[in-house]
């Protein structure tokens, strides 16, 4: 008897087992994609993944959706002027399995393009964050991005739709000068930038060279992770 109950323990588990593996096969490939509105004077738009909607309400600039889960492969992606079937952006892009990606909404209006990164989201070291800058004010020009205090600069010579890789920097909070690559002449001042251990960020340069009010030059700041 002992024997027998055992055996169906055994059968119980293996089978269970075998269940769990099936369903992981069966789980459909997913990636994350982050859908930016970085379009300075563009109105809110729609993402739409395969033609499906993803977003409840309409994305306005500078904001963004946070990761969206979105099946691997080829998958046709628009970005519609919101509540309207106008097409302002269109591209298919193949996404890998598990892989993540930050497509920007770039430009002004009568120009709006797409500009798609990779996300590296490995976990900074200890005592470090990890930083990119993506340069995307349609008007100004070449940057770098320097720390006020001793002119160090960290990210050099980015230019319209330039980005960086994430960089690994010292946690803490840094005064920053975006300033006209080479020279010491500061376009925008982004004090007190708290970077936290352990976290990833994108820094991106906003808004027209010039522009008031919500289209002026600025940055904003994504935390990836």
């Amino acid at each position: 008897m002992k024997h027998r109950i055992l055996f169906i323990t055994s059968a119980i588990l293996v089978a269970a087992s075998l269940l769990f593996v099936s369903c992981e096969k069966d789980s459909p490939a997913q990636s994350n994609v982050l859908v930016v509105h970085a379009s300075p004077n563009a109105p809110g738009v729609d993402l739409l993944v395969d033609n499906s909607k993803k977003n409840s309400s309409a994305l306005a600039f500078p904001n963004n959706t946070g990761y969206l889960k979105v099946a691997s492969g080829t998958r046709n992606i628009k970005v519609n002027v919101s509540g309207t079937a106008t097409t302002v952006i269109e591209a298919d892009l193949s996404l890998t399995k598990d892989a993540s990606y930050t497509v920007f909404a770039v430009d002004s209006v009568s120009k709006i393009s797409a500009v798609v990164l990779t996300d590296n989201l490995t976990a900074p070291a200890a005592g470090k964050a990890h930083v990119r800058f993506v340069h995307l004010s349609p008007n100004a020009p070449s940057v770098d991005v320097a720390v006020a205090s001793s002119g160090a600069v960290v990210f050099g010579n980015k230019a319209f739709k330039e980005s960086t890789d994430f960089t690994p920097l010292d946690a803490g909070t840094y005064n920053l000068d975006v300033r006209v690559a080479g020279t010491s002449t500061v376009a925008l001042v982004l004090p007190a930038i708290t970077l936290e251990s352990g976290k990833i960020y994108t820094i991106f340069a906003k808004g027209f060279l010039g522009g008031t009010g919500a289209q002026a030059l600025g940055a904003e700041i994504i935390v990836n992770k």
